[in-house]
């Protein structure tokens, strides 16, 4: 594995499946009385979070804690951000501190690649703009694969808000390693100019993707990043693109739901399919901390630890 975690396409499919081989011998640590391990003893994990976020720091926090790192979090609230320090600074600081790994998430696409450049320690892409979120894919895929076994083959579809969503870039350029067909369902105007260069297909029609779909990914409508209007009204896109129970019932009996939150619950997707068997949202987040721990023991442990 490379030294830092930046972007999804930075792993090779040798090396996603290390990943998720990895976590997978950590759930079964996770289901223990006693979750510890004493893999990064001495080690210290910086949360650098810029940008608000619940479950993806937390997440982060518990898979260092249970690898017995110390955890240091910053929070850019109430720092000395501020009152206008630079991230370079803050970088500096950070590498004075001895830090091993630094997990940030970042309003800006491309603070991690700079940060790279900064500390002598390894970086985790917690999220940048809306760029990319790579463990989120690699949680997103290690849930795929306890569900459905290999992902070669599959067929999963990804539908929303792919504009501003970091996770959509991640998934498709994951799932396409590990040999996915990934098809992006959503409105002209939620699509990235660039997306004509994504190893994906695309349609406007998602009541026509849906019969052919293992993987159904909702996506969440962020409302905070648009300036604009993108549809015409939310009783709109929701029947257009929302999955209720109706669209529910035409995907193949065996075919999971997913999402990777927070939900907008009656807009992107209905309640009852939000919590029927079928959907893998509340795993997810459990799976979240199990992934999370392999990539921090493989950037900072390795397989000599």
């Amino acid at each position: 594995m490379n030294k830092h975690l930046i972007s999804a396409a930075d792993l090779s499919k040798d090396d996603a499946l290390l990943i998720l081989d990895t976590a997978e011998e950590l759930a079964a640590v996770s289901e223990r009385s006693i979750k510890k391990l004493p893999t990064l003893r001495g080690r210290t994990v910086v949360n650098l979070f810029f940008e608000d976020s619940t479950r993806t720091r937390i997440s982060f926090e518990a898979a260092a804690k249970r690898l017995s790192a110390d955890v240091i979090n910053f929070s850019a609230k109430g720092s000395s951000v501020s009152k206008g320090e630079s991230l370079k600074d803050t970088a500096l600081t950070l590498e004075a501190m001895g830090a091993d790994a630094v997990v940030i998430r970042h309003g800006a696409s491309g603070a991690p690649h700079r940060l790279a450049n900064w500390v002598r320690g390894s970086v985790v892409n917690a999220g940048d703009g809306t760029h990319e979120h790579p463990t989120q894919a690699l949680l997103d895929a290690f849930s795929m694969r306890r569900r459905l076994g290999s992902l070669e083959g599959r067929r999963i579809t990804i539908v929303g808000d792919v504009l501003h969503s970091r996770v959509a870039r991640s998934n498709v350029l994951l799932l396409a390693t590990l040999g996915a067909d990934v098809t992006l369902v959503a409105p002209p105007t939620l699509l990235p100019v660039s997306v004509g260069t994504w190893p994906c297909e695309v349609s406007y029609d998602l009541d026509a993707v849906l019969p052919k779909s293992d993987v159904v990914m909702m996506l969440r409508v962020q409302k905070e990043r648009m300036n604009a209007a993108y549809f015409p009204s939310e009783r709109e896109y929701s029947r257009r693109y929302g999955l209720d129970r109706d669209r529910f019932a035409k995907m193949p009996d065996d075919a999971i739901v997913m999402h990777p939150g927070p939900m907008n619950r009656g807009m992107e997707i209905a309640a009852d399919v939000a919590d029927s068997p079928r959907s893998t949202i509340v795993e997810q987040v459990a799976n979240g901390v199990t992934t999370r721990m392999a990539v921090l023991y493989l950037l900072l442990g390795g397989e000599s630890a």
